[in-house]
């Protein structure tokens, strides 16, 4: 996946990127929000981040890197799909927290699946996570009639879709 915005690029993950994509997966603030597993060592992150740059590079799998002037600010990535809808998840260092670009990247990558023939680009978030829901908000999603209660460090958490469909 290779998507240019007027900010950001969004582009596979390369071996140079292994320190802040573990950086991603192992920050406390991230890990509130976006699932991740619990590492016992900053070596099981790194397997997970290795993993995630071998998948940002196989064409057949969506997940990918976001850049801000090649330098690794965040990911998104496919968490699944059947026929013509496509889920997607997105994370950024909190250090690029409110300044639009996860706004940006999702718009973005919502135009590329509809030019990729998916009907609908779903996302989640759990119902208290207000920084991503407006994300989904301005990227032009609604919320739909679908929640889940998913387990995830310990409590229980309620989860809200958000989708969009194309035109």
């Amino acid at each position: 996946m290779y998507i240019q915005t007027k900010r950001l690029e969004l582009k596979p993950i390369g071996m140079d990127q292994l320190a802040p994509l573990t950086e991603l997966l192992t920050d406390a603030t991230v890990g509130k929000t976006y699932m991740l597993p619990d590492f016992a060592h900053r070596a099981e992150a790194e397997v997970l981040a290795k993993r995630l740059m071998s998948l940002s590079e196989d064409p057949e799998r969506n997940v990918t890197g976001i850049f801000l002037k090649d330098r690794f600010i965040g990911l998104l990535n496919e968490t699944e799909h059947c026929d013509s809808s496509v889920e997607v998840g997105y994370a950024l260092l909190p250090r690029y927290h409110n300044c639009g670009y996860a706004t940006e990247a999702l718009t973005a990558a919502i135009g590329y699946f509809f030019d990729r023939g998916f009907d609908q680009v779903l996302a989640g978030a759990f119902e208290e996570n207000a920084a991503s829901i407006r994300v989904m908000v301005k990227s032009g999603m609604q919320q739909l009639d679908r929640q889940d209660t998913v387990a995830y460090r310990g409590q229980n958490r309620r989860c809200v879709y958000y989708g969009i469909r194309k035109l």
